[in-house]
């Protein structure tokens, strides 16, 4: 019977070379590194080896690393959760994806435009505050009312600002361009996308837009995830507790999944954290394949880094949810 690091260890390596080439696991608990392990290459036909320092295209984790930021802006008073943001919009519902903007847009339809000024005059498709859209257009708006507000391009705000916040090496993709990155996917528009964001609505924003972009390693997103989880068990977080706490309580319901600010809230045992976490989970996914899922009850942060979309675009909920799952049975 193999023991529940082994467990992990042989999830990962089962999975190398036919559901990603390249992943890292990164587990916390209790603050701490419990399991780091590295495997694969950063191309199916090789490229260099993956290492537990390896940056990936973080996807949509990217928008809680925003919305961190802008509830930064909050707490100092630059920003405000219930005042009109963009039109009769909150910050808070644009982080609880309750705006009303539209989920996304194809991106072939926008190589004629401005991708941010797109996502503030396109009609919604719900009134703001009436339900849950997921919504990278919200993202995409809130990057450009970030920037706005404090009279600072994006780039150099969220970059800045998580500095600040305490993280190291998250920045967006064209600060990455010159290292050993896993590629993603391959595409007739641009060929092999490697060191460049995948994501095409924030490639046609220069590779810098509110919904995706960044770039980052296990042990950043690591942070992320304990900035929301130390105060619920006495550790310091660089963000107040009442924000941190409002961020990981539900501000919206929703039958797939719940929302509080710019996180994922657990709402079943289908979700990607899988069945053994509990209710209070929070976390996010990356359509790279990447995740970040924290267990509160367990005081446990698990992180998932892989560039799954290299091999096309299939559902890795299932490795997502027996990575935690293993990790829940090996560490809490």
């Amino acid at each position: 019977m193999t023991s529940p690091p082994a467990e992990l260890d042989a999830l990962l390596e089962r999975h190398a070379g036919t559901r990603y080439s390249a992943a890292v696991v990164r587990v916390e608990q209790g603050g701490r590194v419990a399991y780091e392990r590295a495997v694969g290459t950063l191309r199916d036909d090789g490229g260099g080896r993956a290492y537990v320092d390896t940056r990936f295209d973080l996807a949509s984790i990217t928008k809680v690393f925003v919305a961190t930021v802008a509830l930064a802006l909050v707490a100092r008073g630059t920003l405000a959760l219930d005042v009109p943001l963009i039109g009769p919009i909150t910050l808070r519902m644009i982080l609880a994806h309750t705006g009303g903007f539209r989920s996304g847009a194809d991106y072939r339809t926008l190589f004629d435009e401005h991708v941010e000024t797109f996502a503030l005059r396109e009609p919604l498709v719900a009134s703001p505050g009436e339900r849950v859209v997921y919504s990278d257009l919200g993202f995409l708006a809130l990057g450009s009312a970030l920037a706005a507000a404090t009279g600072i391009a994006l780039e150099p705000l969220i970059e800045n600002e998580l500095r600040a916040l305490g993280s190291e090496r998250v920045t967006f993709g064209r600060r990455a361009r010159n290292e050993a990155i896993p590629a993603t996917e391959r595409d007739a528009w641009r060929g092999l996308v490697q060191g460049r964001v995948h994501d095409e609505k924030a490639a046609l924003a220069g590779g810098v837009a509110g919904h995706a972009g960044l770039f980052g390693d296990a042990l950043d997103v690591a942070r992320l995830g304990e900035w929301y989880l130390g105060p619920r068990h006495g550790r310091r977080s660089p963000l107040p507790a009442a924000l941190t706490e409002a961020a990981i309580s539900e501000q919206a319901a929703d039958p797939v999944l719940r929302r509080g600010l710019g996180w994922a809230l657990k709402t079943s045992d289908a979700n990607s954290c899988g069945a053994s976490m509990s209710r209070e989970t929070f976390g996010h996914t990356g359509f790279t394949g990447t995740c970040i899922w924290v267990d509160p009850l367990r005081d446990l942060n698990v992180v998932v880094l892989t560039n799954a979309v290299h091999f096309g675009r299939h559902d890795l909920r299932d490795v997502r949810a027996a990575l935690c799952d293993a990790a829940v049975e090996a560490f809490a």
